[in-house]
């Protein structure tokens, strides 16, 4: 991680208190979530067009220059990480993930990318947008994780995100609080089984076409798979409308995203 990532991780996380991780004592209340939302969260799928790559280059690195300019806006500031899906899907190349309490500091910056030079050249093919918010649910495996409100303190490390949009069906929410809290107790455990896998659930009612986003986090994409189907036979997976479509990215260095696009010296070209 760079000067700058670690610098836009810490600012991210300044009002956070430590994460615990000790079991809840049985028979713990149900907590319902806020009714406000915290941090809003951008997931953005970019694919750079294939023209572009055909540039001279000195146009190339032009535009290369421009990215890195940007990316480095962005660190300045909100959280930002970069990950890559070439390999993994055919429709985008880069995935941003960032991260701000003000919605307005994430969309100015999307602004001046349109406006960028670079702007022509970029088509973002998915736009996922979220907030933070405490969980309506009670976690007994993880004490203290259902009144956490803002991304998790031990993000942004490991090697792959597994990231998609959700939605449940009108029936789950006929349910009562007590139905749910049950199905979602046999859910919580199934992934409590799964240590090296980090979740970060954020919301979207009202703000975007899901209702939430769901991006895991880990080194292993062999143990992801096995967590969700496992997941899939859990009765809450029943009530699901939809989880598609699913991505799969690698994490990369911010300095990394021009010249995997293909814009700009790859690294280390210059040794």
């Amino acid at each position: 991680m760079t000067t700058s990532e670690q610098r836009t991780e810490h600012a991210a996380h300044a009002h956070h208190g430590p994460p615990s991780g000790a079991p809840a004592a049985a028979g713990a209340p149900h907590r319902r979530g806020p009714a406000k939302g915290v941090q809003s969260v951008k997931f953005s799928f970019f694919r750079l067009d294939h023209e572009a790559r055909r540039l001279p280059e000195a146009e190339r690195a032009a535009l290369g220059e421009t990215l890195t300019n940007l990316l480095d806006a962005s660190t300045q500031a909100m959280l930002t990480r970069a990950y890559s899906t070439v390999g993994t899907r055919a429709d985008a190349d880069v995935v941003l993930w960032q991260v701000h309490d003000d919605l307005q500091v994430i969309t100015d910056w999307h602004e001046a990318l349109r406006r960028s030079p670079l702007g022509a050249w970029l088509e973002e093919s998915y736009s996922y947008l979220s907030m933070t918010m405490r969980s309506q649910y009670n976690n007994d495996w993880h004490e203290g994780v259902e009144k956490r409100e803002r991304l998790r303190l031990d993000g942004g490390v490991d090697k792959y995100l597994f990231v998609y949009p959700m939605a449940k069906t009108r029936p789950w929410y006929a349910l009562s609080a007590d139905e749910r809290q049950r199905m979602m107790d046999e859910h919580i455990a199934i992934g409590h089984k799964y240590h090296s896998i980090k979740i970060n659930t954020t919301y979207s009612y009202g703000l975007d076409d899901q209702e939430f986003v769901v991006a895991f986090e880990g080194d292993d994409p062999g143990e992801f798979l096995a967590l969700v189907r496992e997941l899939r036979e859990s009765e809450a997976s029943s009530y699901t409308l939809f989880d598609t479509p699913m991505f799969t990215c690698r994490r990369l260095g911010l300095g990394d995203v021009a010249p995997l696009l293909g814009l700009g010296a790859a690294a280390g070209s210059a040794e």
